[in-house]
């Protein structure tokens, strides 16, 4: 079936796998990916699709809502899968007023857009869908806990017997939100405007809220290819408090694939919780990261472990975040393809074998990509 479907944020993280999975999965649909090319967001990331017939590029800021409602209806948008976001925490804790602007009100204007263009068509909303990505930090936190076991499917990455998981408590769909950050406390917002187009306009959305993604094209402010691209130039990895506050990890590829599920599959109006089954302590990642890089590296085992630098802890630091995936699993057959180690081993040798785009985005080059790409359009 022909469709033509907006992808908001497409050049960023997780954006990216998004926009080359469907691209590449569904010929037939038109691919619209918008960007509004901030700091994070890299065109070259999707080198690869980004002469294909069934995809267009388009730079503009979600927030404005003229030009959402232009672009909505210029290409007839009847799905529109939303990731725009501001989404380093430390970033929201130095400038929450640009988190509020682009995940609230950028929300909020891509919201009433498509309700504006999709209340015009005979059909309404009619094989229309909304879906809006957010995150787990809108749960807020969870207790460090030390009980005799975990309830299965979960994992557990625990050193001794003593320490068989890190808790028994896992975010539902039905946690209440509790968001401690900026970052978090305006993906909160954003997902009740959603919430709240279904419940007054009608409007058909769904929610999804993951757990910490990691993989190729993440952007070096993130914890992972930070501390890859620091070993290698043997800089200093600066680890929050002693290192304690436990994650839950999942290999981006993964996340896209629930993403397509959902996007096709998905009950309107519902919530759906995408998570690794894979919890670590942040030391204990970053150790397997020292070992992994050094392995491949060819340095001595554990060499880097020297350039692990505790500093002071964020402000409003969670300390634990667990997704509890079971409903997705059960409802529509989906589960994390990849181990961890699997994973962290294919992200690491991604890095290392890709250090030309790492140098392009330290030392800001990749910005001059869409103009070299795009510009005379």
């Amino acid at each position: 079936m022909k469709r033509n479907i907006l992808i908001t944020g497409g050049a960023g993280f997780i954006g990216s796998h998004v926009v080359r999975l469907f691209v590449n999965k569904y010929p037939d649909y038109h691919i619209v990916n918008l960007d509004k090319l901030t700091y994070a967001g890299n065109l070259a990331n999707l080198k690869d699709i980004e002469d294909k017939p069934n995809y267009t590029f388009v730079k503009a800021d979600i927030a404005d809502l003229d030009e959402m409602r232009r672009i909505i209806q210029k290409y007839e948008i009847d799905g529109i899968i939303h990731l725009a976001a501001e989404s380093h925490v430390d970033r929201s804790i130095k400038d929450p007023f640009t988190f509020a602007r682009t995940n609230v009100m950028g929300t909020l204007a891509l919201l009433q857009a498509a309700k504006e263009y999709w209340d015009t068509l005979p059909e309404k909303y009619e094989g229309k869908r909304f879906y809006h990505i957010s995150t787990d930090e809108v749960y807020g936190a969870l207790e460090l806990t030390h009980p005799e076991g975990v309830p299965a499917p979960f994992t557990t990455n625990a050193s001794s017997e003593d320490d068989m998981a890190y808790g028994t408590e896992f975010f539902l769909e039905t946690t209440k939100y509790n968001p401690h950050s900026p970052y978090s406390a305006s993906k909160a917002s954003s997902d009740h405007f959603v919430r709240a187009y279904h419940d007054t306009y009608g409007m058909p959305t769904i929610v999804t809220n993951c757990s910490n993604n990691y993989g190729p094209y993440q952007f070096p402010e993130k914890l992972i290819p930070l501390f890859i691209n620091n070993i290698r130039h043997e800089k200093p990895l600066p680890v929050y408090g002693k290192g304690e506050n436990v994650r839950d990890w999942l290999f981006v590829e993964d996340h896209a694939r629930a993403i397509d599920l959902i996007f096709h599959k998905g009950k309107i109006a519902d919530t759906y919780n995408i998570g690794g089954f894979n919890e670590w302590k942040n030391i204990d990642l970053i150790k397997v990261i020292i070992k992994t890089v050094d392995r491949l590296l060819g340095n001595p085992d554990g060499q880097s472990e020297s350039l692990i630098t505790y500093v002071t802890d964020r402000l409003g630091h969670d300390m634990r975040y667990a997704i509890d995936s079971r409903k997705l699993q059960k409802e529509l057959g989906w589960e994390p393809s990849l181990q961890f180690e699997e994973g962290i081993e294919k992200t690491v040798r991604w890095y290392l074998d890709h250090q030309e785009w790492m140098d392009n985005i330290t030392s800001g080059d990749y910005e001059r990509y869409y103009d070299s790409m795009y510009k005379n359009r």
